[in-house]
């Protein structure tokens, strides 16, 4: 049991059954009342983000996730395959637990399993991903880096606002957190 008072964000914890990562908090003490906790919570088996208020001071249970690096190896159907690089053990997830994750995720590209009691409950990527631009209009003579954007499609599919000098064949680091553009890679 830990106190919401030690929240921090990316903390796993456990209330009524659900397991929750903590986004963000916000300690606020009103200056009439009792303090409380304010926190932005993403449930790790539905990925559905909710906000919730503890009481400062209140105990919450800390969920122990375990993050096994594992290799994306295909798609079959609706199930997308991973193995572990370790024991070449394989975990199978449906698309509809990593929707958003299939927008960044590659055939052999290395990704953290979250697990929580022999429970897969999805994916975490790194920060940004190098792909490649499959689709976009073709730059303009005298376009610069600072005059607007335009939509680029990826090979996975995810479409992405990037400058007008971007041409097809690039290949460009892309956020994993809001899929925005980061720079050439």
């Amino acid at each position: 049991m830990i106190s919401v008072n030690d929240f921090r964000t990316g903390l796993t914890i456990e209330v009524g059954g659900d397991v929750l990562r903590v986004l963000e908090f916000q300690h606020v003490k009103p200056g009439k009342g009792a303090a409380f906790v304010r926190s932005k919570l993403r449930n790790l088996r539905t990925g559905a983000i909710q906000e919730k208020t503890f009481r400062a001071g209140e105990k919450v249970k800390k969920a122990q996730i375990d993050n096994r690096s594992m290799q994306y190896l295909y798609a079959s159907g609706d199930s997308h395959v991973f193995m572990d690089t370790d024991n070449y053990e394989q975990v199978e997830l449906s698309a509809s637990q990593i929707e958003y994750e299939l927008n960044f995720l590659k055939e052999n590209m290395i990704v953290h399993i979250i697990m929580y009691q022999g429970e897969t409950l999805g994916v975490e990527l790194p920060n940004t991903v190098e792909l490649e631009v499959v689709e976009t209009e073709p730059g303009i003579k005298g376009d610069t880096a600072s005059g607007g954007s335009k939509p680029a499609k990826m090979e996975t599919g995810l479409v992405v606002q990037v400058p007008f000098f971007i041409n097809e064949g690039d290949r460009l680091v892309i956020n994993t957190v809001d899929g925005s553009y980061v720079s050439r890679a």
